[in-house]
């Protein structure tokens, strides 16, 4: 299955394992919750879904290398205490609590979340004195003699032999108390991912012509080479900042991420036409709407190659500032309910007001933090809430006034100013597709634009609270011909099976047109 897949069936499984009855009991008992064992490839993203499992259950994590620990550090170190046997007084031996399961407690407390994931990544490469224990842990969740609390579930994780050196097979028996799941690289998992999260455009695009450069391992003679998921990911992020700081983007960075040459020279020649295409187009005169019709003759007349980079350079302008406007929106919008401005009725209370409200969102930060049950998006929109808030007081001190009348109007600008900024990407977007149309028609790169604002969180979520004519236009023309396909299809698979006699015997040119059928 691919990681997505794997997402959703640990999700699933962690949620029943968490099911309790009417009497407070969990349904499966905690020793017949066998742990899931996640088996695939490294750089898949497997570490990535369990913080977005945790995050999306409003569960705490706790994670841990398998490869970091010993015997000693994972079993706890044997300590001397003393006992009554038979009247009789003898020095028995004990040991300290795991290093991981204090961790466990430790996040409980400190997170006040009393359920969670226990995450042991590689653990098919334990110390071989450490490989003994795993059968009583697997099963009983059992380090020494200390216990995972009750509410935790045991996730694993590990790669097959083929990529690591250090892998030990388990045996028959720890394999018989695992829920195993294997993960394969997919692509178009990927690209869904690359496009919800606003990859770098030039590596979806060189992805999407050059799949098989998407996840690769090879042993070569000068030795082996790799490329994987995780790999385009960081590079995306390095592009970004690179370009930010205005740094040279050369193949010397490309390779500290893709770990293949030949990979590393195509990228970087696609990526030198990237640059090449902003610097001849004028993106600020497309989006404005005033493109002279030498650019988009240009752009009529360019290689398939350019016409796509141009496609991705307009649409990840657009759909930033278009993230911008959905996350001022939202930040806004929280701001407003945890500040109730007309219960502030005079001036010495609203200094303590908004002070209590920063300390609560840093404590709920804090407290998500501790147990990797907060995702980045949400760490940001309150720290945005924050800074809200902070600006809110700064102005409130400097003028004067009754405390709700002088909060109110500086919340007042925001929102108009949030407003004025809505309204330019709403002009951005529609002269985005006025550009797409004049240029290119209604063919490849028209679908490729609403695709991309169609699974892009972002700008789905835009169009949909604020509207887009040109969008709803072309996305039905997109459906029509989608199901113009699916009823080709159908209708060809139909006639196969017609006897051939039959077929032999009706006309050649005595059918009707396709888009008459539609009609009908």
């Amino acid at each position: 299955m691919n990681i997505n897949q794997a997402k959703e069936f640990i999700k699933q499984t962690v949620s029943l394992y968490l099911e309790k009855d009417e009497t407070g009991d969990y349904v499966i008992p905690v020793s017949r919750q066998r742990p899931v064992f996640l088996l695939g490839a490294p750089g898949v993203g497997k570490t990535a879904i369990m913080e977005q499992i945790a995050a999306e259950l409003g569960i705490a994590l706790v994670s841990y290398s398998m490869t970091h620990h010993t015997r000693q550090s994972a079993i706890g170190l044997p300590m001397i205490r003393r006992e009554i046997f038979d009247g009789v007084e003898t020095d028995v031996t004990e040991y300290t609590m795991s290093e991981i399961i204090v961790s466990v407690y430790e996040t409980m407390k400190q997170s006040g979340i009393e359920e969670g994931i226990l995450f042991l990544d590689e653990i098919n490469c334990v110390s071989e004195t450490l490989a003994p224990s795993m059968l009583q842990f697997l099963q009983y969740k059992v380090f020494g003699r200390h216990s995972v609390p009750d509410g935790w579930i045991i996730v694993t994780a590990g790669n097959p032999p083929e990529f690591n050196r250090s892998v030990r097979e388990f045996d028959v028996a720890v394999m018989d108390r695992l829920k195993v799941i294997s993960v394969e690289p997919d692509f178009n998992t990927f690209k869904q991912y690359a496009m919800m999260s606003a990859l770098h455009p030039t590596i979806i695009d060189f992805l999407d012509v050059n799949r098989d450069c998407f996840y690769k391992v090879e042993n070569t003679p000068d030795g082996r080479t790799f490329v994987t998921a995780r790999g385009w990911e960081d590079l995306s992020e390095m592009l970004i900042l690179y370009e930010k700081k205005g740094y040279t983007i050369d193949e010397n960075l490309v390779g500290q991420y893709i770990h293949n040459r030949s990979i590393v020279r195509d990228f970087s020649a696609y990526y030198d036409l990237y640059k090449k295409y902003k610097n001849e187009y004028f993106l600020n005169e497309i989006l404005e709407g005033s493109a002279s019709d030498e650019f988009i003759q240009k752009a009529y007349n360019a290689t398939s190659d350019e016409r796509l980079s141009l496609l991705s350079m307009l649409t990840d302008r657009v759909i930033h500032d278009i993230k911008i406007c959905m996350i001022k929106t939202d930040y806004l919008a929280e701001t407003a309910s945890l500040l109730k401005v007309a219960a502030i009725p005079d001036r010495e209370r609203v200094p303590g007001f908004l002070d209590s409200r920063i300390e609560s969102l840093e404590r709920a930060i804090a407290s998500k933090k501790k147990a990797l049950a907060l995702t980045k998006d949400e760490e940001s929109k309150k720290r945005h809430v924050i800074i809200v808030i902070k600006n809110l007081k700064e102005v409130f001190m400097a003028k004067r006034g009754s405390g709700y009348e002088v909060v109110k109007n500086a919340f007042d600008d925001m929102i108009r100013e949030l407003k004025e900024g809505t309204e330019q990407t709403k002009a951005e977007l529609s002269n985005l597709f006025r550009f797409t149309e004049a240029a290119f028609g209604d063919g490849n790169e028209m679908q490729i634009l609403v695709t991309r604002l169609t699974v892009n969180p972002y700008s789905s979520g835009f169009i949909s609270r604020f509207g887009s004519a040109e969008y709803e236009s072309h996305k039905g023309d997109m459906m029509i011909e989608e199901s113009k396909g699916e009823m080709t299809t159908e209708m060809a698979s139909l006639f196969d099976d017609v006897p051939d006699k039959l077929k032999a015997a009706m006309p050649e040119n005595n059918y009707m047109e396709f888009d008459d059928i539609v009609s009908l």
